[in-house]
């Protein structure tokens, strides 16, 4: 797929408010108000990216744009950001859903059962209730999906794709045993010295260190993240990283038996936060699951250089289901 291609394609940025949360959704796709598109109009699907830790929906939207073509440009991609992670513009207008005007608040938003009815309150308040869903879980993102599965199982939701899931024994894999001691005690350390230093920056020195960043990554910075070097959304991070090695210890093997039919999993080789092993135990327990294993070597991060491999095997899939809608 040339950049040509991915340049022509209608990308929208919104801050809406969720759960009493400003949050920011990237709208892939002409479609940006589902719930007042006239039905004729309205497209059967949506796909819905849920991000992983730092939940910065910008690092996804090569991955939507490839998603968005794949599907011969038929169906919406959005991503949502996690609640607390990114913060808009001063002159951004805030959106709310007509059916959620008080935007009710959500107990504990920035931690990891908060993030999971944040995302909740947005699928039932700003996508209209007959509308199809395909979920894409990334790393803990993952984690969420599965809870959405759990906890509101009227939701429409057609089938549900878990890459790079960490939704086990996060603490213990090899990634979980270095983070685990910094995210939970040793944060706390970090904090102070770092909201002077990067209070104290020029908002132009962080902005051109973003770009840099971002060129070095061979992204466009079409819409500049704000929240990458912000001490309220770093510290909000963090902090969910720090419950994530906490609570997500066993696998909700109940969740996944009774969605087990609309669930696809996709496990990597090279990855040190869910090894192997725990591909070969889930592998064991659910042998009629569809439980994939990496064979290209992507990593964990697949959203920087791997986000057309990805697409790719999620848009075969719906190209041979997409039949049953």
């Amino acid at each position: 797929m040339d950049s040509e291609t991915k340049e022509e394609i209608p990308l929208f940025e919104e801050f809406v408010l969720c759960g009493g949360v400003e949050t920011q959704v990237l709208k892939c796709g002409p479609w940006t108000d589902l719930c007042n598109e006239q039905s004729i109009d309205r497209p059967k699907l949506l796909i819905v990216i849920i991000p992983g830790n730092p939940g910065f929906a910008f690092f996804y939207v090569p991955f939507a744009k490839a998603l968005h073509t794949l599907t011969n440009r038929c169906f919406p991609v959005w991503i949502i950001s996690h609640a607390g992670h990114v913060l808009p513009h001063s002159n951004k207008t805030i959106l709310s859903s007509p059916e959620d005007p008080n935007a009710q608040e959500i107990k504990d938003i920035y931690g990891l059962d908060g993030q999971v009815e944040h995302k909740l309150a947005f699928l039932k308040t700003h996508v209209p209730k007959e509308m199809k869903l395909v979920l894409i879980g990334h790393s803990i993102g993952s984690y969420f999906a599965l809870e959405i599965l759990k906890r509101a199982p009227e939701l429409p939701v057609f089938h549900t794709f878990l890459l790079f899931p960490t939704i086990e024994r996060m603490s213990e894999s090899p990634n979980g045993k270095f983070a685990t001691p910094l995210l939970c005690w040793l944060r706390y350390i970090f904090y102070v010295p770092g909201y002077l230093v990067l209070k104290l920056c020029p908002e132009m020195i962080r902005t051109l260190f973003i770009k840099m960043t971002l060129h070095l990554m061979n992204m466009k910075s079409e819409l500049l993240p704000q929240g990458i070097l912000h001490p309220f959304c770093l510290a909000n991070a963090a902090y969910l990283g720090a419950q994530e090695m906490m609570q997500v210890v066993k696998r909700d093997d109940e969740t996944i038996k009774e969605n087990l039919s609309k669930l696809t999993f996709y496990y990597g080789t090279v990855d040190g936060w869910c090894p192997v092993k725990y591909y070969e135990d889930i592998k064991k327990d659910f042998p009629e699951g569809d439980i994939r294993l990496c064979e290209k070597k992507i990593p964990h991060a697949f959203i920087l250089d791997f986000s057309q491999e990805v697409a790719v095997i999620i848009c075969d899939w719906l190209k041979d289901n997409l039949s049953k809608i």
